[in-house]
């Protein structure tokens, strides 16, 4: 069982939870369109489960739901705008961790708080990642990544596709726990990054597995290890850290789904409830799964202490590491 599901507890299949019913205005929501913000550019991961999520939304509430992009700041534009707005349900947000538990400590000036100005409604899905080089690159397995990384301290570079994002975390994560020193070079974007590990302008990349498995299965790049507690079906024959010889280094990226702090309980169980009927149905959950997501739909106060521990575990990296931003 990997890192997010042990840490979240509870994954639920189907709509089987019981609630309580909900007062009336809870009831009736939503009476207007409702958007949902995503702070990445579309096409990309979150983007995708934001939209898949807004598609079968609207269906079931006979709602517009529209997917909103602002783009910008690690993700950081699109959640100060959740966070000044009414905690009214009509406001949403899909976020990877960057811009929740990983970019507001880093930055001198955080725009907010996630635990003290948003409203976790529910982990929605995760994808582990896997590290891909250029075919160029000496090391072949991530024994041999290690062994070449500390053979050569501060020679190495990676790609990322944005400071804080995923990939950055991940091996900033390795350079803590396992000594080693690389240099980032970060992108505006995974697709530019992917670019440039492509043409062998970088070595390495730590990507997420939909947007980096193609690539290795047409042979422009080799994969070395997935980040997950078990193997990816999208990535069936690349091993996991742990069976590399490492253990207790699991990392995805999760996007969650938040609202304003604020937001009223009943209301809150109200959209979770939703979300977890909108994403059950076999077709939304077969598109999840077929783009290297694993839906987790968990409840909002397990989200909650999740995420409390996701702050916590990438502040001591970004400390360690001295990840400051201005």
């Amino acid at each position: 069982m990997n890192h997010i599901l042990r840490l979240l507890a509870v994954v639920l299949v189907g709509a089987c939870a019981v609630f309580l019913a909900p007062p009336a205005a809870a009831q009736a929501f939503p009476e207007k369109p409702v958007r949902i913000l995503v702070g990445t550019a579309p096409g990309g991961v979150t983007d995708f489960v934001a939209r898949l999520l807004a598609q079968q939304l609207a269906q079931l509430w006979g709602q517009s739901v529209v997917v909103e992009n602002r783009t910008g700041a690690s993700g950081t534009i699109a959640g100060n705008e959740v966070v000044r707005s009414k905690p009214d349900g009509y406001t949403l947000w899909v976020s990877p961790q960057t811009a929740t538990a990983v970019a507001p400590q880093m930055m001198v000036k955080a725009p907010y708080d996630a635990l003290r100005d948003l409203t976790p409604i529910t982990v929605v899905a995760s994808s582990p990642l896997v590290l891909v080089a250029h075919p160029s690159f000496p090391a072949n397995t991530f024994a041999e990544y290690i062994a070449y990384a500390k053979a050569n301290p501060g020679k190495i570079s990676y790609a990322s596709g944005g400071i804080g994002s995923s990939p950055h975390m991940t091996q900033e994560l390795l350079n803590t726990e396992l000594g080693l020193k690389m240099i980032h070079v970060p992108y505006r974007g995974e697709a530019p990054a992917l670019t440039d590990v492509l043409g062998g302008q970088i070595p390495v990349l730590f990507a997420n597995i939909p947007s980096g498995m193609p690539h290795v299965n047409s042979g422009q790049l080799k994969a070395l290890v997935t980040t997950g507690g078990q193997r990816s079906p999208q990535a069936k024959d690349v091993p996991t850290i742990k069976e590399s010889g490492i253990a207790g280094i699991e990392t995805a990226t999760w996007n969650g789904l938040y609202a304003p702090a604020g937001m009223d309980s009943s209301l809150v169980q109200k959209i979770y409830k939703d979300v977890v009927q909108a994403l059950s149905q076999d077709e939304a959950r077969e598109r999840l799964l077929a783009s290297g997501n694993e839906p987790l739909l968990s409840e909002p106060a397990i989200f909650t202490r999740f995420l409390q521990s996701e702050v916590l575990r990438w502040g001591e990296v970004v400390r360690a590491n001295d990840l400051r931003i201005n």
